[in-house]
C-alpha cells in the first residue's frame, strides 16, 4: 500500500518549524514535528543567506533523525508581504466524451480564472476556491462526477512579489530539497482552526509571531485581505531586557515561563532571581513583570484593532489569535478587553499543541485538501521511502508518541 507522506516547512524569524504527516485513511497523522532556532531571518525576510541556510539544514537533519529518511520534498510558506487576494471566476466547456467533471476539468478552469490576472513581478502563490457550477445547476464546492457542457468556477486568486518566492525556494533548494507547493501562513491557519471558527461567516485571524503580527480577514473560510504589523513577541522581549538589564535568553525565558499577559493573573508574592547583564543577582516580581509585558501586548492589540477597522468598515463574527506569542498565559484576556470576545486558536495534535505550529499543520491540510479536489494521487516519498519510515525503530517510537490521529476528514 502507498504511503502517502508531506513534510511543511515555515520559516519564522525566531523559529523554523517543520511537521510530517502521513495521510492514511483520509486522516493525518503526525510523524514528526520540529522546532529550531532561525538565525539570518529577519521580520520573515532573509536577511543572511549562508545564516538561513544553516538554520533550515538543522531543523531538515533533526526530523529525518525522527524519521529515520531523508526529507526530499516540501511544501513552504512564503512571506505574505504586498499579498494581493483577487476575485476571479472562468468558464471553460467540458470536452470529455463523457461531458463528465474531472480534475482535469477542475485544473483548467483554475488555469482559466488565474490567466488574465497574472502581472509582472508577481506570482501566484495559489488559488482557493470559492464554488462550482456545473451549466446552470446549483453551486457545489466539488463538481467531480458532475456531467455537463460547462464548468464554471469562481475562486481567490492569491498573488505576493515574485522576490517573496524565490528567496524561499532559492533557500529551501541550496539545501538539496525540492519545494513541492507554496503556501501564506494565513491560509494554513484557517485550515488548522476551521473547527473553531464559522466557514459562513466573516471574521479574522491573528496570528502574532515574534518580530510580526498578521491579521487576515476571511469570508466564509478563505483569505480576502491582510495586513502585517512590524510587532511581536520580540518586543516584549526587548522591553523585558531594557527594564532588568537582562540580556535577550533571559528575557525571552521570563517571558515564556514566569510573566503573565494580564497582570491582573500574576502574583506580587512570587519571585524569580536572574543575573543582569552586570553579573549581579536580581530578583523579578511576577506582579511588575507582567505589568511591563500587559503595555506591550496591549499595544500590539489596539495596533491590530486599527488594522481590522482599516481592513472591514462592518461588524466582523469573531477573532482569533494563534501563533507563537499567543502561548502567552492569559493573553486572550488582554485581546478580548481591546477587541471583544476573541478565541485562542486549540491545536489537538499531540506533538504540535502549541499554535507556533498552526500554519505549517494548515498547509499539509490546504494542500492534500487540493489534491483530492484536483482527484490526484501524490506522496513527498517513494515507496522503497515508505518502507524505511515503517521499518525504522525511531519512526516507531516516534509514531507511538506523536502519532496519533488528528481526525481531519475531508470536506468537513
Amino acid at each position: 500500500m502507498v504511503k502517502h507522506i508531506y513534510t511543511s516547512v515555515d520559516i519564522g524569524s525566531s523559529l523554523i518549524k517543520i511537521v510530517v504527516f502521513e495521510l492514511y485513511n483520509n486522516k493525518l497523522n503526525l510523524l514528526a514535528a520540529s522546532s529550531v532556532k532561525s538565525r539570518g531571518i529577519k521580520k520573515g525576510l532573509i536577511t543572511d543567506f549562508e545564516e538561513a541556510a544553516a538554520s533550515l539544514k538543522e531543523g531538515i537533519t533533526e526530523v529525518e533523525q525522527m524519521l529515520g529518511m531523508p526529507i526530499k520534498k516540501v511544501i513552504a510558506s512564503v512571506p505574505s508581504y504586498f499579498s494581493d487576494y483577487i476575485r476571479v471566476d472562468a468558464e471553460i466547456p467540458i470536452n470529455n466524451e463523457q461531458k463528465i467533471v474531472t480534475g482535469i476539468e477542475i485544473s483548467n478552469v483554475f488555469e482559466a480564472c488565474a490567466k488574465p490576472h497574472l502581472a509582472p513581478n508577481r506570482e501566484m502563490v495559489t488559488i482557493v476556491p470559492i464554488d462550482f457550477r456545473v451549466d446552470d445547476g446549483e453551486p457545489v464546492s466539488d463538481p467531480k462526477g458532475l456531467v455537463g457542457n460547462k464548468l464554471s468556477a469562481r475562486a481567490i486568486l492569491v498573488t505576493t512579489p515574485t522576490k517573496n518566492i524565490y528567496s524561499i525556494v532559492n533557500l529551501i533548494e541550496h539545501i538539496g530539497i525540492e519545494v513541492a507547493d507554496i503556501s501564506l501562513n494565513c491560509i494554513g491557519d484557517m485550515q488548522t482552526f476551521k473547527g473553531q471558527v464559522s466557514d459562513k461567516k466573516v471574521g479574522a485571524i491573528v496570528n502574532i509571531g515574534s518580530e510580526t503580527t498578521t491579521i487576515t480577514l476571511y469570508n466564509k473560510g478563505i483569505a480576502v485581505k491582510s495586513s502585517i504589523l512590524q510587532y511581536g513577541g520580540k518586543n516584549i522581549e526587548n522591553d523585558i531586557s531594557y527594564m532588568y538589564k537582562v540580556d535577550a535568553s533571559v528575557a525571552r525565558i521570563l517571558k515564556e515561563s514566569f510573566a503573565v499577559a494580564h497582570k491582573k493573573s500574576a502574583s506580587e508574592n512570587e519571585f524569580r532571581e536572574v543575573i543582569d547583564i552586570y553579573s549581579n543577582k536580581k530578583k523579578v516580581n511576577q506582579f511588575e513583570i507582567s505589568e511591563i509585558v500587559m503595555s506591550r501586548v496591549e499595544e500590539i492589540f489596539t495596533l491590530v484593532k486599527e488594522q481590522i477597522d482599516s481592513l472591514t468598515n462592518k461588524p466582523i463574527d469573531y477573532i482569533l489569535l494563534t501563533g507563537g506569542t499567543s502561548n502567552l498565559p492569559q493573553i486572550r484576556l488582554v485581546a478580548s478587553e481591546i477587541l471583544g470576545d476573541v478565541t485562542l486558536g486549540n491545536i489537538k495534535v499531540i506533538g504540535v499543541r502549541n499554535n507556533k505550529y498552526s500554519s505549517a499543520l494548515g498547509n499539509v491540510l490546504f494542500f492534500v485538501n487540493r489534491l483530492k479536489l484536483r482527484g490526484k494521487n501524490y506522496s513527498m516519498v517513494t515507496d522503497e521511502e515508505a518502507k524505511i519510515v515503517a521499518s525504522s525503530d525511531k519512526a516507531n517510537s516516534n509514531e507511538t508518541m506523536l502519532g496519533k490521529v488528528f481526525g481531519y476528514f475531508f470536506g468537513e
